[in-house]
């Protein structure tokens, strides 16, 4: 299978042959979508159509693995994910749950970064610490504060809240420059490597320009939303002239996730997919929060994007929510050093004291 690329699905059914018909269905689906009988013979039949590799009984479900040709999606990630999933996400009962790229990994070399280059940037020994800027609301000055406080506790990364795009009350470019400068002031003042990620986020053929922009004003790295924006935007992102990390935000994603039955295992979703778009942190809800994810997911979630036979590099995932001081040795007995731990609402309530907040939760984090 030197030519072809490999995924599997979860498949509902109640037999085996059923399974496997179901499986055949999907070869069909993705790629000739036509009847069987009347794919044509030669080079199509033989090498475009989707070939069923096999079929398991799993957990009261079956797992088929299908191989596709590489010369169905050519180098193009939107046409890798119409072949992975695009009609046959349409239907009940089948879930995609992992993805061999094969030779066409050389087409999706994932992130520029990752994990161990994170570190690099940041100097991180321990997990890295991700406050959040928000809220949606707040004044570009009030935002600076917010990051300048962050950046003079200790903060490795401060990240834009998703709500934070272009609006009257904190546009893009006063913000971005404010908050850019506060950074910078507060790493001269104590030596420090705190990167800031503003929301690349706006009307669509703004983005590149707002990317510009921010690069210009001196921030570190991006954040992009690609349930809202496509993986397309993670992907643009990651292959700018002069690479910048990028963290990818689960906002719109759910839908995707939340059925047992039909979408992307959470796995897929949040680890497989955002290292094939070239992401370096993936932002997920963390177990214990109100999104509701469990335990399981959110470490099969860590698995993915740590797995070293992953898509490129390892990249550090970034739970998000119900972090605070009180959870850090938890949260560092579940997830372990290599992990982006967001900071959001629990930080606020600190108020000018973010920053000693900050500093002890790093001193827990890195004995």
């Amino acid at each position: 299978m030197t030519d072809r690329f490999a995924v599997t699905y979860r498949i509902l059914a109640g037999t085996e042959p059923e399974a496997r018909a179901r499986a055949e269905a999907i070869a069909l689906e993705q790629t000739v979508e036509i009847p069987r009988d009347a794919v044509p013979p030669g080079f199509v039949e033989d090498t475009i159509l989707g070939r069923v590799e096999d079929v398991a009984p799993e957990d009261g479900a079956f797992v088929a693995r299908i191989s596709y040709s590489l010369e169905s999606c050519g180098e193009e990630l939107p046409q890798l994910l119409n072949v992975i999933f695009g009609n046959s996400s349409i239907q009940k009962g089948l879930k995609v749950t992992a993805l061999d790229l094969g030779p066409l990994a050389r087409a999706h070399p994932g992130a520029n970064f990752g994990m161990e280059g994170l570190r690099d940037l940041t100097g991180a020994r321990g997990p890295l610490i991700v406050p959040v800027l928000k809220p949606q609301g707040s004044t570009p000055e009030r935002l600076a504060g917010i990051a300048e406080l962050c950046a003079r506790g200790g903060a490795h990364i401060v990240k834009e809240d998703h709500g934070l795009t272009d609006q009257p009350c904190a546009p893009f470019r006063d913000r971005v420059r404010r908050i850019a400068d506060a950074v910078a002031r507060a790493n001269a003042a104590r030596g420090g490597r705190t990167l800031y990620f503003p929301n690349i986020a706006g009307h669509p053929e703004d983005l590149e320009a707002l990317a510009d922009f921010a690069e210009d004003a001196g921030v570190d790295g991006f954040l992009a939303m690609p349930g809202l924006f496509g993986f397309g935007l993670v992907r643009r992102l990651a292959r700018r002239k002069r690479p910048l990390p990028v963290m990818t935000h689960p906002s719109f994603l759910g839908p995707y996730v939340l059925s047992s039955d039909t979408g992307f295992s959470h796995a897929m979703m949040f680890g497989t997919l955002q290292r094939l778009a070239g992401a370096d942190i993936s932002v997920f809800p963390n177990v214990g929060g109100r999104f509701g994810f469990s335990a399981a997911e959110c470490a099969d979630i860590a698995l993915a994007c740590r797995a070293p036979e992953g898509i490129g590099r390892p990249i550090l995932p970034g739970p998000g929510g119900g972090m605070t001081l009180d959870r850090a040795d938890e949260m560092r007995a579940m997830y372990g050093d290599d992990a982006a731990f967001l900071l959001g609402g629990s930080l606020l309530r600190e108020g000018d004291r973010m920053g000693d907040a900050i500093a002890r939760l790093r001193a827990r984090l890195e004995k």
